[in-house]
């Protein structure tokens, strides 16, 4: 029997068995409710609505204290002593790497046909209010992180829901938080293996065949696959054997690469088409709110610019915080003003010049998408680029891999400390993990498993429920933060505290 048909028989047996499971889950979770005449996802709803709450709540502090999150990356704000593994950028890129993909190039293409160009602007906003959210959930993921006696350092909803609910509500809310941190666990670790690893490498490799001949190609056979999957495995596995210091050291290399690869790309477009950017800056704000072709009007434009917008930079999903709280600091909300840049990178600059990029260049294929023709979102996009770059599928390809081997870096490592909260700290239970993950690597460029893939998006975006909700029980929480950082940073200012955090006066309280 032949490997074809061996991985043929497996995803058969896997989808016959999950598929009337994660039928009835995706159903649950992305239940949609009919208005307008479009259809609106209640989750989707959810996290545009917590975004909406945190932003009032904290007075715009995406905006207010925009200028102070870029200072604190640039390290003026750093502390001497401070505890934890990386930097304030390195933990950044480690958890942008996590959010920017394939959603990023084909999402928003698929976004643009099925919403219109007015998509672009509701996906604007939206990443502008998840920046609040992400804000909050990344302070608490610091406040409440767990360090280790080793130097290491563990964090995300896992630690803030336990911890910080019996700090607020006693005994009951220790209970109630140890349940969620269970599940949160539960979730996600079953995205990772699923959607953060194995759909990104069957992707990156589906992306690699296409573009050297395809499945009769030198990658188009069996072996191809192999050797791709083993590939990506041994660079995988010696990253993840570093930990998060590694990942990081990675990351923050390859993040700044793939969106210079990509965003140089799209600039290229732009300025070859500059005469048309004021009309398709035009079209976008028209589409926004006289959208034509779109069901719903301009509901429907605002919920596909929603949509897609919530699902690419997993504002209020939990996972970011577990990167993050691997931070040097000893104020929690400088980080929280950190990962506010996230959504701001992946969804108002990148999500931003993609769709930019097709309405500008407006290729053949987005039109007959608009008009109802089953097209790829990446085909959109490469068609797009094409129009000014012809040799332009080989540079998507490296940005392809780019994407997808950062992400399958940082969501083993959140993958991992879901694990160890699950099955313990040993060395034994760390090699144990790292092995499957490996191995769901090279599973990656054999199987599709959609089935599996299908359950985690839906499992992952559960988490969103638990999540929030800790979220908001613990917003005074942050709040409590944010004061204490910012007379931090104005003692720190007037130079009536040093580096090192020493202070030779009484400072002066300063509030939100």
């Amino acid at each position: 029997m032949s490997l074809d048909s061996i991985t043929k028989s497996v995803d058969e047996a896997v989808s016959g068995f999950f598929e009337p499971i994660a039928s009835w889950l995706v159903d649950v979770v992305f239940y949609s409710v009919p208005v307008a005449g479009t259809e609106l996802p209640l989750i989707v709803a959810w996290l545009v609505v917590a975004g909406l709450v945190f932003t009032a709540w904290f007075g715009l502090v995406q905006i207010r204290k925009f200028k102070l999150a870029l200072a604190v990356v640039r390290g003026k704000y750093d502390e001497k002593g401070s505890t934890g593994e990386v930097n304030h950028f390195q933990a950044l890129t480690a958890a942008v790497s996590g959010t920017v993909g394939l959603g990023n190039i084909a999402g928003v293409a698929v976004a643009v046909s099925i919403g219109g160009p007015g998509a672009t602007f509701w996906m604007i906003l939206c990443g502008l209010l998840g920046m609040a959210t992400k804000f909050v959930e990344v302070t608490l993921g610091v406040k409440y992180r767990e360090v280790h006696a080793d130097g290491t350092v563990s964090g995300g909803p896992m630690h803030y829901l336990p911890k910080g609910l019996a700090e607020r509500f006693g005994k009951n809310g220790k209970t109630f938080g140890k349940i969620l941190a269970v599940l949160a666990s539960f979730f996600v670790l079953f995205f990772g293996l699923f959607g953060g690893n194995l759909f990104q490498v069957n992707q990156s490799y589906a992306q690699l065949v296409s573009v050297t001949g395809g499945e009769d190609g030198l990658m188009g056979s069996s072996a191809g696959a192999v050797f791709f999957g083993l590939l990506i495995a041994a660079l995988v596995g010696i990253v993840l054997l570093g930990g998060i210091r590694s990942i990081a050291n990675v990351t923050s290399k390859l993040v700044p690469a793939m969106a210079g690869i990509y965003i140089v790309a799209c600039l290229i477009v732009i300025l070859v088409h500059i005469s048309a950017v004021p009309a398709a800056f035009v079209t976008i704000i028209e589409g926004a709110f006289n959208p034509e072709g779109v069901a719903g009007g301009v509901l429907g434009a605002l919920i596909i610019g929603f949509k897609r917008a919530a699902f690419s930079n997993e504002a209020g999903l939990g996972s970011a915080p577990i990167a993050h709280s691997a931070v040097k600091t000893k104020h929690p909300a400088s980080e929280g003003l950190v990962a506010l840049l996230e959504p701001f990178i992946d969804t108002v600059i990148i999500c931003t010049m993609t769709a930019l990029t097709i309405v500008i260049a407006n290729p053949a294929s987005w039109g007959e998408a608009r008009a109802g023709e089953s097209i790829g979102g990446v085909t959109i996009t490469s068609d797009a680029f094409a129009t000014v770059l012809p040799w332009f599928p080989y540079i998507l390809t490296v940005a392809v891999m780019l994407f997808a081997i950062s992400t399958v870096l940082t969501w083993g490592y959140y993958c991992l400390k879901a694990w160890t909260h699950l099955f313990g700290r040993s060395r034994a239970s760390e090699l144990t993990f790292k092995v499957l993950y490996t191995l769901f690597v090279v599973a990656g460029s054999l199987l599709t498993l959609q089935t599996l893939i299908d359950m985690a998006d839906a499992v992952l975006f559960m988490l969103a429920v638990i999540n929030i909700i800790g979220l908001y029980l613990l917003a005074p929480v942050v709040k409590r933060e944010l004061n204490s950082f910012l007379e931090y940073v104005r003692a720190r200012d007037a130079g009536e505290v040093t580096e090192d955090g020493d202070t030779d006066q009484e400072p002066v309280k300063t509030t939100v």
